[in-house]
């Protein structure tokens, strides 16, 4: 930090320049979609995901094929130094996630569901600084006061356009990226030490979970459930983008999103009054997790309630991991209630009676692996965790400056 302040007080003393996006660089949207087209070729397209969950992308990341013409092949290009970002989201702090591309990758385009920023003059330099710009608060604060929503908080491209961003000069902006890979470096590795920790323990968690014909009955989960429904419309009365609850409002509200995602507000009704294990129906189809009581789900979410006398919840939950929930077969890209409750399960049983016993010991030994590899409190991911706020603080002080006055 003493570095950067000593550059900023050598080269800017007064403050920082800012200038409108459309000024350094193009914003682009491309209106290439996932669709398989006979008399077009085929291309691999760069999506929403793929920026959402990297920082930087290279010709290794995007998988999806899909077929364009020669006209967009040439518009909707990927080189080294484009900056790409997603445009909209149902949840409104998940805009302008942004990625970099790192390579120039000949037969890649980029998708209708994110937008391109290409500087007009190419500077490696520059745009790794502004992706981290990108991702920072500082930015983040100025785009959701803006963003407008109808489906899904979104922004002009105007707007887009004239968001105004702190250029510092160059000497600054590469130190700051120094710094900030390093970070991201760190976390990287740690990262990639817990992916192989959950392979393991998937290994385990499968090996667990599989019986001998004499050890478990085959039930379809229609039987073992008490009621299996889809998602509720949205209640009278909610509080969207909520992340706690208040007097007012008390019980959450859970959409077809994935982990914290999923959260989208709450209520003051609630219309599931048990454990439960939702299941998403559309957009991540197939994403299970346990719920508490009172909680209403919406968007055709699946809400199994499960029949404790022949299963618990948990492990209804742990043996969904290895139930072909989501296969092509189906005409139509969402779960279905009928679907679900025709899903097959093996279910422990000893004496023709379910054996409550085995499977909470089973429970027992894959809540110890789960907690090892995901519990954010304890050893590699409460250490993942401290390395990613020690990363976003120092991201927000390099990444906040004084605007110059003009």
């Amino acid at each position: 930090m003493n570095k950067i302040e000593q550059l900023l007080q050598k080269y800017c003393p007064d403050g920082v320049e800012f200038k409108e996006l459309s000024k350094i660089a193009e914003v682009s949207w491309a209106w290439i979609d996932k669709k398989i087209i006979d008399w077009e070729q085929e291309i691999t397209l760069l999506n929403y995901m793929d920026v959402y969950r990297n920082h930087y992308i290279d010709w290794k990341i995007p998988k999806m094929k899909v077929t364009a013409n020669d006209n967009k092949i040439k518009q909707c290009n990927v080189l080294k130094g484009d900056i790409f970002i997603t445009p909209s989201s149902e949840v409104k702090n998940e805009i302008w996630f942004s990625a970099l591309a790192i390579e120039d990758m000949p037969w890649v385009v980029y998708s209708y569901h994110i937008m391109r920023i290409r500087l007009s003059e190419y500077n490696y330099t520059q745009s790794m600084f502004i992706n981290y710009l990108f991702r920072s608060d500082f930015l983040q604060d100025k785009i959701n006061k803006q963003a407008k929503w109808l489906t899904r908080f979104w922004l002009t491209k105007t707007q887009w356009e004239k968001i105004q961003i702190p250029i510092p000069p160059i000497e600054i902006q590469k130190e700051i990226v120094k710094i900030l890979d390093t970070f991201t470096e760190l976390e990287t590795e740690l990262e990639t030490e817990q992916e192989a920790r959950k392979k393991q323990y998937e290994y385990y968690r499968d090996d667990l979970l599989s019986f001998g014909d004499h050890e478990m009955e085959w039930k379809i989960l229609d039987e073992v459930c008490l009621s299996i429904n889809a998602g509720w419309d949205l209640p009278k009365k909610y509080l969207k983008g909520q992340k706690e609850p208040t007097e007012e409002f008390p019980y959450p509200i859970y959409s077809n999103w994935t982990d914290s995602s999923a959260l989208y507000g709450f209520t003051d009704s609630y219309k599931i009054d048990n454990e439960a294990v939702t299941i998403s129906a559309r957009g991540t189809i197939g994403y299970h997790t346990i719920r508490n009581p009172k909680f209403t789900p919406i968007v055709r979410l699946i809400t199994c309630i499960p029949n404790n006398q022949i299963i618990t919840t948990k492990f209804l939950n742990y043996i969904l991991y290895k139930t072909e929930i989501w296969h092509s077969g189906w005409s139509i890209p969402q779960l279905t209630t009928p679907n679900v409750k025709k899903l097959k399960i093996p279910v422990p049983f000893k004496n023709w009676e379910p054996d409550l016993e085995k499977q909470q010991e089973i429970v027992a030994v894959l809540d110890k692996f789960d907690a090892l590899v995901n519990d954010i409190s304890v050893g590699l991911p409460a250490e993942i965790q401290a390395r990613r706020q020690q990363y976003e603080y120092y991201r927000e002080r390099l990444l906040t400056f004084k605007e110059l006055k003009k």
